[in-house]
């Protein structure tokens, strides 16, 4: 706050040894000064009755305030600096009695309101402490010794309940005393550069954050405190303050123990040089020179008052004397002295709250209006406890909202703010408590998994992390013993099976190993993403209501009923979860069966395929795009970065041969009648295949699918004495490796094929049409069902449950109230603004 010389009172020591004296404010000190006892008696006791009713009335209406939690814009000093800079001294002074503040170390944990009220029959300072969540205060307290007790021990009861080092909830005590003026001040936490041993790291982040919230509403006035031992370029704090008031436009600047710095004076200028703080503050800017008594031994209220005083005299008498040239008093007395800043803070307080009046005589207005529209609709509530159809209505009314909302966040809403209610891939694995892939070593991070997202996009994120999970997992290694089981025994029953049939039951067995858990995996992860919406739906009716004035069935308050809508939305979300995982379960059945042609589909058929796949990709690759901070858009660049993306057109599928062959047109192909064993017989039969279904060209013949395969078996058998060998010996240990060899690149071939085939053909629109279409076809049918195609004795279980109605009788009760009170602010106010 930028003060000037002529707006500041030069304080009077006798005034503050009896009686505080009134401060007018507008008039500049000196003419003040000189026409103060020429006023009629009855006009200072007028404006001082005045001031008194205006600073009771807005007492009462802070401690409402505080109490119910009103956002008033009151008129508060706000005190503020470092720890041990003396704002506990401060009000020790202002209060005019000791009561051990400094003790109880209140400044580090939770701010102090203190509400000083000059009455002048109290000739001992009679305290009282505003109940906690209640606008009543309680007896008075005397004691020195009881007051800081009481502090201190409602300090550490609310820090222990919250499980925090400090709390913004400020603790409220009213001091009436004869010798103390009519001022409230709101004592903050100090700020500290290092948490004391105990506490959190975090503590000094959290102190210095809740004293800026205290201090940024700009109808508070900032009492900043320093030591008068730290210079202006070097002050810790005074950069903090800039950044709540930048101009110090409503900012009062104390300067503590100034009686430490007085013997660096020794000329003039050096004195007026200090006291100007020119270049630091402004030209507009003056702080205040404060000293107050270093002695802590326990003296009598009177005493520590006659201190107080002789302090400032001391000061002023050694700047005059003490100091050769003494200081410019025209323009730095007003500013020296406890004296000076008590009558100045008392005075503006004054003004503020008579420039305040009207405004809050308004805003009053308009609260009362609120609170008894809020009670007149509680009151209809609680009556309709006992109306069924009108519960049942409202009831309906609000699960089809909420049913509306669900769907609008599916399709794609951005309200409310996906800042605050969305999460990212890392937070929707630790809050569903489902962790990472089963079976996938890489880190999986699909595009955006780094932005907040729900609804509609969270749900195509993991199912595109679900894709890339996938591709991800390739076919495990096969031990040779395994290969040798599946392979002997076929050549040892003169089965016509071979490598390639070992090889697809090698890949069909990893498929329905691996890919299994995947499946499970992305159900329960998109139902955690539909779970998660219901609580955002809740807010978003509850927005757009309030700020279209909308009503939807109005059941705040009723907490059985949001139990049982919840209850039911979920278990309807685990349903469509469990269907969902038959259902790709089923495909994955379907494309691991030994009669499936997915795994002997020949590269003709798979070029296709590959081609059919990758439209479906484009169709989803909208998705691909990463829209974090530094992503890139090029599908190279993406999957240089992630090797599990789905394969372009030109693109060879991982685990697939290197070479593609070309597609023979029919009259190139030939079928024969039997297959000769001579004959090399690649698979490559006349077969046309659109989308798995198998055309057979020209004499349709029973022969193997893979007879091709058995002039193989019969080189091997031919050249180890007919048996095939797996194990070892030097003069079959290369050809033997060469099967086995085979037998895994073949395996991992099918392998590939599969997961390609069940990602693209199957699981993909399957995990859509078994969520998403149930949520915005079958969704409001089946809550429903489940809550109001039931009989009336037991629908009004939900809502006259225990607890349910008491939770309404005692918001009623605590509208009641504070319409009371806020009644008897505004009969108050009225009043003073008849004054006015």
């Amino acid at each position: 706050m930028a003060t000037t010389g002529s707006g500041v009172n030069t304080g009077n020591t006798t005034d503050f040894l009896n009686t505080p004296t009134k401060t007018p404010s507008g008039e500049k000190s000196a003419s003040r000064k000189q026409h103060r006892h020429h006023q009629p008696m009855d006009t200072l006791e007028k404006a001082a009755s005045e001031f008194k009713k205006r600073f009771e009335a807005y007492n009462r209406l802070q401690a409402a305030a505080v109490a119910f939690g009103e956002k008033l814009p009151i008129p508060e000093i706000v005190a503020i600096g470092g720890q041990s800079d003396g704002k506990s001294s401060l009000l020790e002074a202002l209060l005019g009695f000791r009561f051990n503040v400094r003790e109880v170390e209140m400044g580090t944990r939770r701010p102090l309101i203190l509400q000083m009220v000059h009455d002048s029959s109290a000739l001992e300072p009679q305290c009282r402490f505003q109940d906690e969540d209640s606008e009543e205060y309680g007896t008075a307290v005397v004691s020195s010794t009881v007051i800081a007790d009481t502090i201190k021990s409602r300090t550490e009861a609310l820090l222990k309940k919250m499980r925090t080092a400090v709390s913004p909830k400020p603790i409220v005590m009213r001091a009436e005393y004869a010798h103390c003026p009519n001022l409230t001040i709101i004592d903050t936490p100090g700020f500290v550069l290092k948490a004391k041993k105990g506490e959190p790291e975090s503590t000094p982040e959290e102190i210095l954050s809740m004293v800026k919230s205290l201090a940024s509403p700009p109808h508070r006035i900032l009492l900043f405190l320093q030591q008068s031992s730290v210079e202006w370029c070097s002050s810790l704090w005074l950069d903090a303050v800039r950044e709540i008031d930048p101009s110090f436009r409503r900012t009062i600047i104390v300067v503590s123990k100034f009686d430490n710095r007085l013997k660096e004076f020794g000329d003039r200028w050096e004195v007026d040089r200090y006291l100007s703080a020119s270049g630091y503050l402004g030209e507009n800017t003056r702080p205040f020179f404060v000293a107050l008594p270093k002695e802590r031994s326990i003296v009598s209220n009177d005493e520590f008052r006659r201190q107080i005083a002789q302090v400032d005299t001391e000061v002023n008498r050694h700047l005059r004397d003490g100091v050769k040239g003494g200081y410019d008093e025209d323009k730095y007395k007003s500013y020296i002295g406890f004296g000076c800043l008590r009558d100045y803070l008392e005075s503006e307080l004054q003004k503020k709250y008579k420039e305040a009046a009207p405004a809050t005589l308004a805003l009053l207005e308009q609260r009362c209006g609120e609170i008894t529209s809020l009670l007149t609709r509680m009151e209809s509530k609680i009556q309709a406890t006992s109306d069924v159809a009108y519960l049942r209505r409202s009831a309906m009314l609000h699960a089809a909202s909420l049913c509306n909302h669900l769907e609008t966040l599916l399709d794609g809403a951005a309200d409310p703010a996906p800042e605050q209610w969305g999460k990212t891939t890392e937070e929707e694995k630790l809050e569903s408590g489902i962790g990472g892939w089963p079976g996938v070593t890489t880190d999986t991070k699909p595009p955006n998994a780094t932005l907040r997202l729900y609804g509609g996009a969270a749900f195509e994120r993991v199912v595109h992390e679900f894709r890339c999970a996938t591709y991800s997992v390739e076919c495990p290694v096969v031990s040779r013993e395994k290969v040798a089981n599946i392979l002997l025994a076929h050549a040892g029953r003169g089965g016509s099976r071979g490598i390639a049939e070992a090889a697809a039951e090698i890949a069909r067995a990893a498929a329905r190993s691996w890919l299994a858990p995947l499946l499970d995996t992305a159900c329960d992860r998109l139902a955690f993403v539909l779970c998660n919406l219901f609580d955002i739906a809740i807010e978003r009716n509850r927005h757009l209501h309030i700020g279209y004035g909308q009503q939807s069935g109005d059941m705040d308050g009723f907490v059985a009923f949001h139990a049982a809508l919840r209850h039911s939305y979920y278990s309807f979300v685990r349903d469509l979860s469990t269907q969902c995982k038959q259902v790709v379960r089923h495909h994955l059945d379907s494309v691991t069966s030994p009669y499936s042609l997915v795994c002997y589909e020949s590269d003709v058929i798979s070029g296709s395929v590959s081609s059919g796949v990758n439209s479906i990709f484009r169709t989803n690759q909208s998705f691909g795009l990463d829209l974090s901070d530094g992503a890139r858009i090029s599908r190279k660049e993406i999957i240089t970065d992630q090797e599990n993306i789905p394969p372009e057109k030109n693109e060879i599928t991982p685990g697939k041969v290197a070479e593609s062959r070309e597609a023979l047109r029919e009259c190139q192909m030939t079928v024969p009648e039997t297959p000769s064993p001579d004959q090399p017989c690649d698979g490559n039969y006349a077969v046309k295949k659109e989308l798995g279904n198998c055309i057979e060209v020209g004499a349709r013949k029973r022969y193997s699918r893979i007879a091709g395969n058995n002039r193989n078996l019969d080189h091997f058998r031919a050249q180890n004495g007919g048996a095939l060998q797996f194990g070892g010996g030097e003069n079959v240990a290369s050809r033997s490796g060469s099967a086995y060899t085979e037998i895994c690149s073949s395996a991992a071939q099918h392998f590939a094929r599969i997961r390609e085939v069940l990602v693209e053909r199957g699981v993909a629109s399957t995990l859509n049409s078994g969520f998403l279409t149930p949520c915005q076809e079958r969704l409001s049918v089946a809550l429903g069902l489940d809550l109001f195609a039931v009989t009336d004795e037991r629908f009004m279980d939900m809502f006259v449950a225990p607890g349910a109605v008491d939770v309404l009788e005692t918001e009623r009760q605590s509208l009641q109230k504070r319409q009371k009170i806020l009644h008897s602010c505004l009969n108050e106010f009225k009043n003073v603004a008849r004054a006015l």
